[in-house]
Protein backbone atom coordinates (compact mmCIF):
# COMPACT_ATOMS: atom_id res chain seq x y z
CA UNK A 1 0.00 0.00 0.00
CA UNK A 2 1.76 3.26 -1.01
CA UNK A 3 0.83 7.01 -1.47
CA UNK A 4 2.41 9.92 -3.09
CA UNK A 5 3.43 11.00 0.57
CA UNK A 6 3.94 7.20 2.33
CA UNK A 7 5.28 4.10 1.51
CA UNK A 8 3.63 1.24 3.38
CA UNK A 9 4.83 -2.49 2.93
CA UNK A 10 5.04 -5.60 5.00
CA UNK A 11 8.76 -6.48 4.68
CA UNK A 12 9.26 -9.33 6.72
CA UNK A 13 6.23 -11.61 8.26
CA UNK A 14 4.78 -9.33 11.04
CA UNK A 15 7.04 -6.40 10.46
CA UNK A 16 5.16 -2.92 8.90
CA UNK A 17 7.41 -0.41 7.30
CA UNK A 18 5.82 2.95 7.17
CA UNK A 19 8.32 5.59 5.14
CA UNK A 20 7.22 9.07 5.33
CA UNK A 21 8.45 10.40 1.59
CA UNK A 22 6.59 13.60 1.47
CA UNK A 23 9.02 15.55 -0.72
CA UNK A 24 7.27 18.41 -1.82
CA UNK A 25 7.08 19.89 1.67
CA UNK A 26 9.87 18.17 3.06
CA UNK A 27 7.80 15.85 5.23
CA UNK A 28 6.26 18.37 7.05
CA UNK A 29 2.99 17.65 8.47
CA UNK A 30 1.01 18.65 5.31
CA UNK A 31 -2.54 17.34 4.87
CA UNK A 32 -2.18 14.25 2.13
CA UNK A 33 0.59 13.31 4.74
CA UNK A 34 -1.46 13.70 7.78
CA UNK A 35 -4.32 12.13 6.49
CA UNK A 36 -2.18 9.01 5.24
CA UNK A 37 -0.63 8.50 8.11
CA UNK A 38 -3.92 8.42 10.43
CA UNK A 39 -5.27 6.02 7.88
CA UNK A 40 -1.90 3.86 7.70
CA UNK A 41 -1.94 3.41 11.37
CA UNK A 42 -5.58 2.95 11.19
CA UNK A 43 -5.45 0.17 8.93
CA UNK A 44 -2.47 -1.40 11.53
CA UNK A 45 -4.58 -1.34 14.59
CA UNK A 46 -7.08 -3.73 13.36
CA UNK A 47 -4.90 -6.07 11.23
CA UNK A 48 -3.91 -8.53 13.63
CA UNK A 49 -0.91 -10.00 11.00
CA UNK A 50 1.98 -7.07 13.03
CA UNK A 51 3.74 -7.21 15.75
CA UNK A 52 6.15 -4.58 15.33
CA UNK A 53 5.97 -0.94 13.25
CA UNK A 54 9.69 0.55 11.47
CA UNK A 55 8.28 3.90 11.08
CA UNK A 56 10.79 6.72 9.21
CA UNK A 57 11.02 9.00 6.84
CA UNK A 58 13.53 9.92 3.32
CA UNK A 59 16.61 10.49 2.45
CA UNK A 60 18.12 13.36 5.62
CA UNK A 61 14.26 14.30 6.18
CA UNK A 62 12.25 11.52 9.13
CA UNK A 63 9.72 14.98 9.97
CA UNK A 64 10.50 18.23 9.89
CA UNK A 65 7.29 19.56 12.31
CA UNK A 66 4.17 22.24 10.78
CA UNK A 67 3.90 23.17 7.57
CA UNK A 68 4.17 27.23 7.29
CA UNK A 69 0.47 27.40 6.24
CA UNK A 70 -0.74 25.73 9.54
CA UNK A 71 1.48 27.73 11.62
CA UNK A 72 0.03 30.60 10.14
CA UNK A 73 -3.83 29.19 10.68
CA UNK A 74 -2.69 28.38 14.09
CA UNK A 75 -0.90 31.95 15.01
CA UNK A 76 -4.31 33.71 13.44
CA UNK A 77 -6.66 31.64 15.72
CA UNK A 78 -7.94 29.47 13.09
CA UNK A 79 -7.67 26.05 15.14
CA UNK A 80 -5.78 24.44 18.13
CA UNK A 81 -3.05 21.55 17.44
CA UNK A 82 -5.36 19.21 19.09
CA UNK A 83 -8.02 19.50 16.29
CA UNK A 84 -6.13 16.93 14.36
CA UNK A 85 -3.87 14.15 16.75
CA UNK A 86 -1.09 12.54 14.95
CA UNK A 87 1.52 13.62 17.47
CA UNK A 88 0.59 10.08 19.26
CA UNK A 89 0.14 7.90 16.98
CA UNK A 90 2.90 6.19 17.73
CA UNK A 91 2.15 5.88 21.25
CA UNK A 92 -1.82 4.90 20.70
CA UNK A 93 -0.53 2.06 18.42
CA UNK A 94 -1.48 -0.90 20.34
CA UNK A 95 1.77 -2.76 18.86
CA UNK A 96 5.17 -1.45 19.71
CA UNK A 97 6.61 1.29 17.18
CA UNK A 98 10.17 1.81 16.39
CA UNK A 99 11.51 5.29 15.09
CA UNK A 100 14.16 5.31 13.33
CA UNK A 101 14.89 8.69 13.16
CA UNK A 102 17.75 8.21 10.24
CA UNK A 103 16.71 11.98 9.20
CA UNK A 104 15.98 15.38 10.61
CA UNK A 105 13.37 15.70 13.13
CA UNK A 106 12.24 18.98 14.21
CA UNK A 107 9.31 20.23 16.52
CA UNK A 108 6.15 18.38 16.39
CA UNK A 109 8.05 15.80 14.08
CA UNK A 110 10.55 15.25 17.05
CA UNK A 111 7.57 14.99 19.58
CA UNK A 112 6.36 12.54 17.18
CA UNK A 113 9.33 9.99 17.56
CA UNK A 114 9.49 10.51 20.79
CA UNK A 115 6.24 8.80 21.07
CA UNK A 116 7.31 5.16 19.96
CA UNK A 117 8.44 2.77 22.08
CA UNK A 118 11.97 2.33 20.72
CA UNK A 119 13.87 5.27 19.55
CA UNK A 120 16.73 5.26 17.00
CA UNK A 121 18.81 8.50 15.63
CA UNK A 122 21.26 9.29 13.40
CA UNK A 123 24.79 10.69 13.99
CA UNK A 124 24.62 13.52 11.45
CA UNK A 125 21.12 14.46 11.96
CA UNK A 126 19.41 17.62 13.20
CA UNK A 127 16.95 16.72 16.53
CA UNK A 128 15.17 20.18 17.85
CA UNK A 129 12.12 20.96 19.70
CA UNK A 130 12.34 24.23 17.84
CA UNK A 131 8.89 25.80 19.23
CA UNK A 132 10.35 28.11 21.73
CA UNK A 133 12.16 29.60 18.34
CA UNK A 134 9.13 30.70 16.69
CA UNK A 135 8.46 32.35 20.03
CA UNK A 136 5.53 30.47 20.84
CA UNK A 137 5.20 27.26 23.93
CA UNK A 138 5.40 24.21 22.93
CA UNK A 139 2.44 21.69 22.04
CA UNK A 140 1.66 18.01 20.53
CA UNK A 141 2.60 16.85 24.33
CA UNK A 142 6.35 18.17 23.78
CA UNK A 143 6.20 19.59 27.45
CA UNK A 144 5.93 15.58 28.75
CA UNK A 145 7.59 13.44 26.43
CA UNK A 146 10.63 15.12 25.32
CA UNK A 147 11.69 15.75 29.22
CA UNK A 148 9.94 12.18 29.91
CA UNK A 149 12.45 9.99 26.83
CA UNK A 150 15.12 12.65 26.98
CA UNK A 151 15.40 13.55 30.35
CA UNK A 152 14.40 16.65 32.75
CA UNK A 153 17.52 18.82 32.27
CA UNK A 154 18.21 18.00 28.72
CA UNK A 155 14.61 18.31 27.86
CA UNK A 156 14.19 21.60 29.61
CA UNK A 157 17.32 22.76 28.07
CA UNK A 158 16.08 21.74 24.38
CA UNK A 159 12.31 23.37 24.87
CA UNK A 160 13.22 26.28 26.79
CA UNK A 161 16.00 27.22 24.20
CA UNK A 162 14.56 25.49 20.74
CA UNK A 163 18.19 24.74 19.64
CA UNK A 164 19.34 22.30 17.20
CA UNK A 165 21.27 19.14 18.29
CA UNK A 166 23.46 16.72 15.76
CA UNK A 167 22.51 13.37 17.14
CA UNK A 168 26.23 12.49 18.01
CA UNK A 169 26.24 15.96 19.88
CA UNK A 170 22.78 14.44 22.13
CA UNK A 171 24.55 10.78 22.20
CA UNK A 172 27.32 12.67 23.73
CA UNK A 173 24.92 14.24 26.44
CA UNK A 174 23.64 10.76 27.25
CA UNK A 175 20.50 10.56 25.96
CA UNK A 176 18.70 6.70 27.01
CA UNK A 177 18.64 5.70 23.10
CA UNK A 178 21.84 4.50 20.13
CA UNK A 179 22.56 6.65 17.34
CA UNK A 180 24.05 5.45 14.67
CA UNK A 181 25.74 6.56 11.31
CA UNK A 182 22.71 7.50 8.70
CA UNK A 183 23.23 4.36 6.60
CA UNK A 184 23.05 2.11 9.45
CA UNK A 185 19.97 3.56 11.18
CA UNK A 186 17.43 1.16 9.08
CA UNK A 187 19.38 -2.10 9.96
CA UNK A 188 19.50 -1.21 13.34
CA UNK A 189 15.51 -0.86 13.32
CA UNK A 190 15.38 -4.01 11.64
CA UNK A 191 17.46 -5.78 13.94
CA UNK A 192 14.74 -4.52 16.86
CA UNK A 193 11.75 -5.43 14.89
CA UNK A 194 13.37 -8.86 14.12
CA UNK A 195 13.41 -9.59 18.17
CA UNK A 196 9.67 -8.09 19.13
CA UNK A 197 8.40 -10.59 16.43
CA UNK A 198 9.81 -13.62 17.80
CA UNK A 199 7.22 -12.55 20.65
CA UNK A 200 3.44 -13.46 21.10
CA UNK A 201 1.86 -10.55 19.36
CA UNK A 202 -0.75 -10.79 22.16
CA UNK A 203 2.04 -10.16 24.80
CA UNK A 204 3.57 -8.00 22.89
CA UNK A 205 0.23 -5.54 23.17
CA UNK A 206 -0.58 -6.37 26.48
CA UNK A 207 2.98 -5.39 27.81
CA UNK A 208 2.97 -2.28 25.65
CA UNK A 209 -0.62 -0.92 27.36
CA UNK A 210 0.85 -1.57 30.62
CA UNK A 211 3.97 0.28 29.93
CA UNK A 212 2.36 3.21 28.08
CA UNK A 213 -0.54 3.78 30.53
CA UNK A 214 1.41 6.40 32.70
CA UNK A 215 1.56 8.80 29.12
CA UNK A 216 -1.51 8.23 28.22
CA UNK A 217 -3.29 8.82 31.01
CA UNK A 218 -1.29 12.35 31.62
CA UNK A 219 -1.27 13.22 27.82
CA UNK A 220 -4.60 14.91 27.81
CA UNK A 221 -3.38 16.96 31.17
CA UNK A 222 -0.28 18.06 29.51
CA UNK A 223 -1.99 18.65 25.77
CA UNK A 224 -4.55 20.86 27.81
CA UNK A 225 -2.19 23.43 29.40
CA UNK A 226 -0.14 23.75 26.28
CA UNK A 227 -3.78 24.60 24.07
CA UNK A 228 -4.15 27.32 27.54
CA UNK A 229 0.14 28.62 26.93
CA UNK A 230 -0.64 28.93 23.13
CA UNK A 231 -3.40 30.96 23.53
CA UNK A 232 -0.67 33.44 26.05
CA UNK A 233 2.16 32.85 23.39
CA UNK A 234 0.77 32.29 19.64
CA UNK A 235 -0.87 35.45 18.79
CA UNK A 236 2.12 37.83 19.54
CA UNK A 237 3.09 39.83 16.41
CA UNK A 238 6.76 38.51 16.50
CA UNK A 239 5.09 35.43 16.18
CA UNK A 240 3.89 35.84 13.30
CA UNK A 241 7.17 37.60 11.98
CA UNK A 242 9.12 34.46 13.27
CA UNK A 243 7.32 32.00 10.80
CA UNK A 244 7.47 34.28 8.00
CA UNK A 245 11.17 34.73 8.65
CA UNK A 246 12.56 31.77 9.73
CA UNK A 247 10.61 29.62 6.73
CA UNK A 248 12.05 31.81 4.73
CA UNK A 249 15.26 30.91 5.71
Amino acid sequence: MSTDVIEFQEIEPGIAHIKMQDKVYKNTFSRALIQQLIQTFKHIETSEQYKAVILTGYDSYFATGGTQEDLFALQAGKGKFTDTNIYSLPLECPIPVISAMQGHAVGGGLVMGLFADFVIMSQESIYTANFMKYGFTPGMGGTLIVPEKLGLALGQEMLMLGNNYRGEELKQRGIPFPVYPREQVAEAALSRARDLVKKPRTSLITLKDHLTQHLRARLPEYTAQEVIMHEKTFFQQEVKQNIARLFSN
